[in-house]
C-alpha cells in the first residue's frame, strides 16, 4: 500500500491477471498451503494479501470479490485464524501452524502463567476472562462487559492489539470495527491443538516457521521473514 496525493493506492495485480486470487475461498486454500499471510505489503515479496489480490477490488461495493470483506467470511468459517497476528499488523494463520506461532509467542506460558508472572496487565486479564466465559463477542460488546466502558478502564483499542499480536478505508474512514468479533484461539482451534508446540521453545518455533516459510519464499532475506512473523 502506497500513498498518492493523500490517497491510499493498493499495490495489487490488474484485473485481467491469471495469477489474481478472485475469491474468499482461493484465498483459503492458499493460506492454508503458505501457511502464514499478513494483509498488507511487507518486506517479503509477494507475503501478502494485498500482492496477490486485485488493486481494485478493495473497499469496493461487491463483497464477493473485496479482499477486506474476504477476512470476515474467513474468519468466520473457523478454520484459519485472523487477527493483529504479525506484530500489530493484521493477517492469517493457518490451522495447521497455529501452534508453531502459540509457541513462538508464548514462550510455553498460559496467560494465567503470564499474569502470575506480571508478563500481561490487568486489562487484558480482563479481556481474557470475558473470552473464557464466551465463545466469541463483538468488540462493542466485549469492550464493555470486561469494564473498559464509560468511566471504566482505559486503553481498550491497545490492549486488545496486545492480546492479538484498525484499519481505515480509501476515504479515510474507520472500517468494520464496530462489527468485529474476538475468541480466544482455543476456542476456536481447541485448547489441546492450540498447544500441541509448547515442547518447543521460543527460538524452535521461530526457526520452524521461518525454515518453512524460506521454503516458499526461497529469493527472501532470512532478516526479512523474521521481521514479518515478529
Amino acid at each position: 500500500m502506497i500513498t498518492i496525493d493523500g490517497k491510499w493506492v493498493m499495490e495489487g495485480l490488474a484485473d485481467n491477471d491469471p495469477h489474481r486470487i478472485k475469491s474468499s475461498k482461493e484465498l483459503s486454500t492458499y493460506i492454508n498451503e503458505i501457511g502464514f499471510l499478513p494483509l498488507f505489503k511487507n518486506n517479503v515479496l509477494g507475503f501478502s494479501v494485498e500482492e496477490i489480490t486485485g488493486c481494485n477490488s478493495w473497499w469496493s461495493d461487491n463483497r464477493e470479490e473485496d479482499p477486506w470483506s474476504w477476512r470476515e467470511v474467513i474468519a468466520t468459517e473457523g478454520k484459519i485464524a485472523y487477527g493483529k497476528l504479525f506484530g500489530n499488523r493484521a493477517g492469517f494463520v493457518a490451522r495447521e501452524w497455529y501452534p508453531y506461532l502459540a509457541s513462538f509467542r508464548r514462550d510455553g506460558y498460559d496467560f494465567d502463567s503470564r499474569y502470575e508472572d506480571g508478563l500481561a496487565s490487568h486489562r487484558a486479564k480482563r479481556i481474557i476472562e470475558v473470552l473464557e466465559q464466551c465463545e466469541d463477542m463483538l468488540s462493542n460488546e466485549l469492550k464493555v462487559t470486561a469494564g473498559f466502558g464509560k468511566g471504566g478502564e482505559k486503553g481498550y483499542e491497545g490492549t486488545l492489539t496486545s492480546l492479538q499480536m484498525r484499519r481505515y478505508n480509501k476515504k479515510n474512514e474507520e472500517y468494520g470495527w464496530s462489527v468485529a468479533s474476538y475468541t480466544l484461539s482455543e476456542n476456536l482451534f481447541g485448547a489441546d491443538h492450540v498447544r500441541s508446540a509448547y515442547h518447543l521453545d521460543t527460538v524452535q518455533a521461530k526457526d520452524k516457521i521461518v525454515e518453512f516459510l524460506m521454503s516458499k519464499f526461497p529469493l527472501a532475506d532470512r532478516s526479512d521473514i523474521e521481521r514479518a512473523i515478529k
